[in-house]
């Protein structure tokens, strides 16, 4: 298997953790200010960005914009899980090299445009993306009191480490 895919399934699995230890309140909780936003929305935002890369139209085009949404994901930590498997069998059992080319639809600000881009390309980002959501949901754990035993979750591999000084 590919690193790239290896890389993302590593980074998903940090879906699973969290999953397994939050509660569907807790999933659904959106009392966080500024954005009120909830840890169950970053995780469908996440899986949903995964799926695009899956859903290939005819003239091979990935369009990051047509995301399913499903809400059900933001409240059920059951079918947050369900979710995650399916795009991790998909992961393990995809049909495209990482240097095959893409289209990319993604709206930067602008409107929908369309970007060339390699498979590998695109999983790197899909990667980035969510690391950057679990920086984002690692917030709301500290503003709701809820404790990962992860401590690189939402922390790019990049990331300098803190040295402690025992």
């Amino acid at each position: 298997m590919n690193i790239i895919i290896q890389s993302t399934i590593k980074t998903l699995q940090k879906s699973q953790l969290l999953l397994d230890n939050l509660s569907n309140l807790q999933l659904c909780d959106a009392s966080v200010p500024p954005y009120y936003s909830s840890i169950g929305t970053h995780i469908r935002h996440i899986l949903d960005f995964y799926e695009c890369i899956f859903n290939t139209d005819s003239e091979n085009r990935v369009d990051l914009t047509a995301r399913s949404r499903n809400k059900d994901v933001e409240s059920d930590c059951g079918c947050a899980q369900d979710y995650l498997v399916a795009i991790v069998e998909k992961l393990n059992s995809a049909s495209f090299e990482v240097n095959d080319t893409v289209l990319v639809i993604d709206d930067l600000g602008l409107g929908k445009t369309e970007i060339p881009y390699t498979y590998g390309s695109l999983l790197a980002q899909a990667n980035s993306h969510t690391i950057h959501h679990y920086a984002i949901i690692n917030y709301i754990f500290d503003s709701l009191g809820i404790v990962i035993n992860d401590v690189e979750f939402g922390y790019n591999p990049t990331t300098p480490k803190q040295v402690s000084m025992e």
